[in-house]
């Protein structure tokens, strides 16, 4: 075993954890999108998500398609600035489509926020969250996330995709970052 990394703080949640809720989550989706017309959109919002819609995707049993988005909120910091800007941007068309756009962690709220907004302006037949982690007591804005994987404290969040200045994205649980 690797020595403890000392940025590493208490465990949030355990990588058995995870992967049970991410299967719960994947059930659920397919129940709600079962009997669609088209196939369903998961969006990734990268790099965080990118864990979680691998195990996620796996788990869904409906016919689905991948497209992802890159927006830059945090740089460096520890919290988000409220300032999004979009990196890469989608390469389908989602007009008249079925759209889970699929999170890491929805913080404050404003990025997320943005991101709702911008996708709604494009005319999709439905548009739902499906986000593995929320920090209620962090959020400014009010959010609509149909599926929340679980519930943590205001604490910055590592691990299974969430970063650090881009570190710890590999670990297989999600801890927090020591203070």
């Amino acid at each position: 075993m690797a020595p403890r990394d000392p940025a590493i703080a208490e465990m949030l949640v355990e990588a058995d954890e995870l992967q049970n809720r991410v299967r719960q989550l994947g059930e659920e989706i397919s129940r709600d999108y079962a009997d669609r017309e088209q196939d369903l959109v998961l969006v990734c919002v990268l790099k965080g998500a990118v864990f979680f819609l691998s195990d996620l995707m796996r788990q869904i049993t409906v016919p689905c398609e991948v497209d992802f988005m890159a927006v830059a909120s945090y740089g460096s910091a520890t919290a988000s600035s409220g300032v999004v800007r979009i990196l890469k941007d989608l390469d389908t068309a989602i007009q008249d489509r079925d759209v889970l756009i699929v999170e890491d962690i929805v913080d404050s709220g404003l990025t997320l926020s943005y991101l709702l907004r911008n996708l709604q302006a494009r005319g999709p037949r439905s548009l739902e969250v499906c986000a593995l982690l929320t920090k209620p007591d962090r959020r400014k804005v009010d959010l609509p996330a149909r599926y929340i994987g679980f519930e943590i404290p205001d604490r910055f969040a590592i691990g299974y995709g969430l970063d650090h200045v881009e570190r710890y994205r590999n670990l297989p649980y999600v801890a927090a970052l020591a203070e």
